[in-house]
């Protein structure tokens, strides 16, 4: 065994924390690539021999660190390589096993190379997750309290017996009682960095700590007190069938089956689901078998008789971080347990023991549900104030041999109602001081998660010292509380929002969150306490620890600050909602039932609204007579007359239908604004009719993208290349790309016409003026960056050189805002917007194209569970895309959403139409170069190295390229039919022809101006003098590109920070598909990754900065004074 290998194994091993505690960037630190080869080799032979689980665990982890930031781009390691498609089809179907033995196989036969490298890192990193993934399911069903809802077998078997009190009445024509289930949710004053999160507290018991307070809240401006924000509401019926309903989400639905009830992914109404399935009373060992629901029922209620589930969140807005969905979840557990017997009381709050094993199940609804969060998330379970902390896995329970913690946490409740009067103190002034918000944003909080886990198990030394800061903070914060010293716990949170949380994760912050803090310590001065980040990261629910004279007044500020703030980025970070201040207090009983009956026997206002839809689509004749009554109850006895209105609307509206247009005066307004987007934007109705029916007919689709089976295509050959690096270029090219630049003769084209899908999950904010980033003091975005670097170039070259930015319908208004606001984010350099000339209307997808994407595309494979839920999800979409028609125009959204730029092929084109070219050559005569790039392609400048060998080659176009790595996906350099050439991913025959092409465009081109024109039969002069004829010309060679029918995802927007994510087809050419020309001179510059690796998605920020991109990036970059 080597030393190397050694030193990672013993930490791996040791019980001894200042060597368990070892960095493994440290360990490896100083090594040559050989060396490292040899230790990893090492290290795999540990990991498959050893038989403790988080051993295998953490030595995956290091496999996957040292293969992505020590080898994939290692001194000596080849470049390029070829992945086994094998291996990756292992990969996306979750078999890791496989997938590390095939690529450690192809290493042996091609040897170590940075492609097979990117390989490795990525299947040590998936079977770290599923492995941590597959414990905590273990550990879930094992739980006292949950292991016997495996064991029941057949409905007979069920133990459980519904309450007899729910079933009592006076009368046959009354109605059943109403069981009521109210819960508040949590908030956290401290988690310790996130140490709530499974994985983290099973190996790390002693550092995971949460301060967890059970809070009412109520909306400031709208609800007069605070109150338990969620309620749960069941009843029985005499119908053998499960009636769920959620009032926030307006769906309800009648369960007949067992399938259906196991089905996640159909509708709104799997986290009900999940709850009904969690506690007990449809066990989950009855999933896919032959029992029937009726049968189930049976044996619970009574014979033919059923049961109504009822959720309501009082309309709580979704990001608040304030574990609202969980604690939902937890009260429809904790309601159906009692309503089944499994407490000692029917109503009022439960026994610390009972809520324990709430929470036990909460996490196994959350599980079978396909969603999860932290362990401490169910807190508002419990009463009050309490420490939540890890425990060591003792004898007797599950985790015992296999993780240092269990799974299950210990609630000390630090309770005032038991005559602490400092605690009581405390809560008091809490309420006075806190002032609690929800920012608007409602992101994915996954990335930082499982970002926060490789950190723990890599033991990074900036990690592992701000963990141990944040727990001394911790214990801080518990005595400050324990003093009733608010003032000290506000500056403690913000030391750790400050410090620890920022330091371990530095994307926890945004611009927005920065925004609102600065103005709320100019608005308060010495009356600013503190901030507190809510939950899993900034930008939704986050809190505000005033001076208590201060607060009254400071709700109306920071109301005014956050619309401030949310105006001036609405267009460029993802706000789902208008930002919302809350009332709160501390809720002393945790969750608490009581029962309603005779007269008090009334579901919430609102179900009455969604009910009577059905109940006349069903019509009376069918309907039963408690359902009636119920009704007419409500309609009598409800004080709600806002409520009675609304009933009467719905049943008005639904006896006598109108138009959706005429029904809702929105629609009409968006049709409106649609119609003036098309006029304004060059939509041209004839082609888009065409190219539709075209998509209805089946003559254009995603598989008709591909390339006959039978093409030509082979890899390249690296003659075929021209190295862009300065060691490999004769000093006379370099030079040329030098003068080049000091003559004036190369303008930049930053290509920003798309809103970057992935980005922000078809949010539809515009990805070029995103401030992702903080570099040099202050966030900046993607559109900053590039400015920066052609400052720096200016400042290089000693020349002026002019920047375009390309823009489209969805991005020119929100840019150009942005580039004003700013003076162009302080560079002095000639900037130029160049408009689109056209848009596409966006259609409904055909059933064939998403089977098709689905079936046929490579997708990962989800962990069981979540699978299930993806696959009712996208049965559901094609369900929508039936019922709504395929092929036809989609207008289901705000207006901008139903439309798409079409494609980057005519962002250049464009700068000919619009007058952007003409323009340039009229102030920069010797212009002869333009380089062109997309947004997210960060590392790329005005490198004359790169200039020059495009000079040399005489070519029109030089695109730029690099080694392939397993995450770049969706085209390649290829010989097509002996040509050389980009062949795009919707293009290639197969899914694994581009495993077969080494090197992976960038999409950056040099483009020769004269040359380009020459190709579209152009002139100079043409571009000011005939618009006529190079409109004609820009048709002309559009026409010889092909057409690709794609699919996108959209968000759709409602109710309270909702969203939905639609997929939309839309008709796109690329601008690759230039080389596929045989009469245009193309040439192929390979570069290094860092210069033309793009940033598609969120995930990657972590790596980006990991892999020292981030820092490459600033080194290049110059922000001014």
């Amino acid at each position: 065994m080597t030393l190397r290998g050694s030193l990672l194994i013993d930490t791996v091993t040791s019980p001894d924390p200042s060597v368990r505690n070892r960095s493994v960037r440290d360990l490896i630190a100083g090594a040559s690539t050989e060396e490292i080869l040899r230790a990893c080799e090492d290290l795999e032979t540990f990991r498959q021999s050893a038989e403790n689980l988080y051993e295998r665990v953490r030595a995956s982890m290091f496999l996957h660190a040292i293969y992505r930031y020590a080898l994939q781009d290692g001194v000596g390691l080849r470049e390029t390589g070829s992945i086994p498609f094998e291996g990756f089809k292992d990969l996306m179907e979750r078999r890791f096993e496989q997938a590390i033995a095939s690529f450690r196989g192809s290493m042996d036969c091609e040897g170590p190379n940075g492609a097979i490298a990117s390989a490795l890192a990525q299947a040590y990193e998936r079977i770290t997750y599923q492995t941590l993934a597959d414990q905590v399911r273990r550990s879930v069903r094992s739980c006292r309290g949950n292991r016997w809802m495996f064991r029941v077998g057949q409905a007979d078997e069920q133990p459980l017996r519904l309450h007899p009190r729910l079933l009592e009445r006076g009368s046959d024509q009354s109605l059943f009682p109403i069981l009521v289930e109210r819960t508040p949710v949590r908030l956290d004053l401290s988690h310790s960095a996130w140490s709530d999160i499974f994985f983290l507290g099973m190996d790390y018991p002693e550092g995971a700590r949460v301060l967890n307070i059970s809070v009412d809240l109520g909306v400031h401006g709208r609800d007069e007190h605070p109150r338990p924000p969620i309620e749960t509401y069941v009843r029985a019926i005499p119908e053998p069938l499960l009636r769920l309903t959620s009032i926030d989400l307006n769906a309800c639905k009648d369960v007949t089956t067992l399938d259906e009830l196991f089905n996640f992914g159909n509708d709104y109404l799997g986290l009900i689901k999940a709850g009904v399935i969690a506690s007990g009373l449809v066990p989950p060992s009855f999933e896919g078998t032959a029992n029937r629901l009726d049968e189930l029922l049976g044996h619970v209620v009574r014979p033919g008789y059923g049961l109504e589930v009822v959720s309501k969140v009082n309309d709580i807005p979704k990001g608040s971080r304030l574990a609202v969905s969980t604690n939902l979840l937890a009260s429809l557990i904790s309601l159906l347990m009692r309503a089944t017997g499994q407490t000692r009381s029917l109503t009022g709050s439960l026994e610390p023991e009972e809520a324990r094993v709430v929470v036990a199940r909460a996490i196994l609804g959350e599980w079978l549900g396909g969603s999860g969060g932290g362990w401490q998330d169910s807190g508002g379970t419990f009463p009050g104030v309490k420490v939540i902390h890890g425990v060591a896995a003792s004898e007797s329970d599950p985790e015992k041999g296999v993780s240092r913690g269990r799974l299950l946490p210990e609630y000390e409740l630090l309770d005032g109602r038991v005559g602490d009067s400092a605690l009581t103190q405390f809560q008091e002034a809490l309420a006075e001081s806190l002032v609690l918000v929800h920012g608007g944003m409602a992101q994915n909080v996954g990335p930082i998660l499982n970002m926060v886990t490789e950190k723990y198990l890599l033991r990074s030394g900036e990690e592992w010292e701000a963990r141990q800061e944040a727990l001394e903070i911790f214990e801080a914060i518990v005595q400050a509380v324990k003093r009733a010293d608010v003032q000290a716990v506000g500056a403690l949170t913000t030391r750790n929002w400050e410090g620890p949380l920022k330091r371990i994760i530095p994307w926890v912050s945004n611009q927005f969150t920065e925004t609102i803090i600065r103005e709320a310590k100019e608005a308060l001065g010495d009356d600013f306490w503190g901030f507190l980040m809510l939950g899993g990261m900034s930008g939704g629910g986050m809190g505000f620890f005033v001076a208590p004279h201060r607060q009254a007044s400071f709700r109306g500020e920071i109301a005014a600050i956050m619309a401030r703030a949310k105006a001036a980025l609405d267009d460029a970070m993802p706000f789902a909602m208008e930002p919302v201040v809350y009332g709160f207090r501390v809720n002393p009983f945790g969750t608490f039932a009581e029962l309603q009956c005779g007269k008090a026997a009334m579901m919430p206002s609102r179900y009455y609204t969604l009910q009577v839809p059905r109940m006349i689509a069903e019509g009376t004749e069918a309907l039963d007579p408690l359902r009636m009554s119920d009704v007419d109850h409500f309609a009598n006895k409800s004080r709600d007359t806002g409520e009675l209105l609304r009933v009467f609307r719905t049943m008005i509206n639904n006896l006598f239908p109108v138009t959706h247009a005429a029904a809702d005066p929105t629609s009409t307004s968006w049709n409106q604004d649609s119609d003036r987007i098309r006029s304004e934007n060059g939509f041209d109705p004839v082609q888009h009719a065409q190219l539709r029916e075209d998509l209805q007919r089946g003559r254009i689709g995603l598989a008709l993208n591909r390339l006959p089976v039978a093409t030509d295509i082979r890899d390249v050959e690296d003659s075929d290349l021209l190295f862009a690096r300065a060691e490999l270029t004769a000093p006379e090219v370099i030079r040329n790309g030098v003068n080049a630049i000091r003559r004036g003769e190369v303008a930049v084209v930053t290509l920003a016409a798309g809103v970057g899908s992935r980005w922000t999950t078809g949010a539809g904010v515009v990805k070029a003026i995103n401030p992702f980033v903080m570099l040099a003091g202050r966030h900046r975005s993607f559109l900053e960056l590039h400015l920066a670097k052609t400052r720096k170039a200016q400042q290089r070259f000693e020349v002026t050189v002019p920047h375009v930015v390309t823009t489209s319908y969805l991005t020119h208004a929100a840019i150009e805002r942005h580039l004003n606001r700013s003076s162009n984010y302080g560079h002095d350099g000639p900037v130029y917007l160049s408009r689109g000339q056209s848009i596409g209307q966006r259609l409904i997808p055909m059933d064939r194209d998403l089977s098709f994407l689905w079936e046929e595309g490579a997708h990962e494979t989800l962990d069981e569970n979540k699978q299930k839920v993806r696959d009712a999800s996208r049965r559901a979409i094609l369900d929508w895309a039936r019922g709504r028609g395929e092929g036809t125009d989609y207008v289901d959204n705000v207006p901008i959403q139903r439309f798409n730029p079409p494609g980057h092929f005519y962002e250049v084109p464009n700068l000919l139409r619009n007058g952007v070219l003409a323009r340039l050559i009229a102030e920069h005569p010797n212009l002869n170069w333009l380089m062109v790039h997309n947004i997210d392609t960060l590392g790329v400048d005005l490198d004359p190295t790169a200039l020059g060998l495009a000079i040399e080659s005489r070519a029109t176009l030089g695109f730029e390229v690099i080694a392939r790595r397993i995450d770049d996906r969706g085209g390649g350099l290829a010989r097509v039919g002996g040509r050389l050439r980009l062949l795009e991913g919707l293009a290639q025959p197969r899914e694994d022809t581009e495993f077969a092409l080494r090197y992976y465009s960038t999409n950056t081109s040099w483009v020769h101006v004269d040359a380009l024109l020459e190709a579209f039969q152009l002139t100079r002069s043409d571009l000011s003098s005939n618009p006529a004829k190079v409109a004609a010309a820009v048709r002309a060679m559009a026409a010889r590109l092909p057409t690709y029918v794609t699919i996108k995802d959209v968000k759709r927007r409602w109710g309270h920070g909702q969203e939905d994510v639609f997929p939309v087809a839309q008709f796109e050419k690329l601008w690759g598909d230039m080389t596929s020309l045989p009469d245009l001179p193309c040439s192929f510059l390979a570069v290094d990754r860092q210069r033309g690796q793009q940033l598609k998605d969120t995930a990657q920020l972590d790596g980006w900065e990991n892999d020292g991109s981030r820092e490459y990036v600033q080194s290049i970059c110059d922000f001014g004074s």
